[in-house]
């Protein structure tokens, strides 16, 4: 049998242990509850983020959509001013070749008139 002194020595570590293991589970219990506090401010942050994220994504996509739109409103106010402009210079060339006819008419009455002298 051991001797009683052992005993006891032996208990009154194994009751500094329970105080010990004790304490750090009172330490770690905190620890658990600070951790899930910072991790259900990190879920909301992350739910904040992707939610403005989804904002701007929506932003960008109704932006491409507004250039898109105006893209093809420039190409056909182009295709606009280039028909104007073949009209504007078939005009022109009409409006010519009348000024030339009248020119040529005035010139040849002007010749006939002056014949008969």
């Amino acid at each position: 049998m051991p001797p009683a002194d052992d005993f006891e020595t032996r208990l009154a570590t194994v009751e500094r242990n329970v105080v010990e293991l004790r304490e750090q589970l009172a330490v770690t219990r905190s620890d658990a509850a600070a951790a899930r506090m910072l991790a259900a401010g990190a879920d909301h942050d992350v739910s904040e983020v992707r939610a403005e994220l989804r904002a701007h994504t929506q932003a960008l996509n109704v932006l491409r959509e507004t250039q898109l739109e105006q893209g093809w409103k420039i190409d056909e106010l182009s295709r606009r001013i280039d028909e104007q402009g073949r009209e504007m210079r078939e005009g022109f060339a009409q409006l010519a070749t009348g000024m030339a006819q009248i020119a040529a008419l005035l010139t040849n009455s002007g010749e006939s008139e002056r014949l008969p002298d």
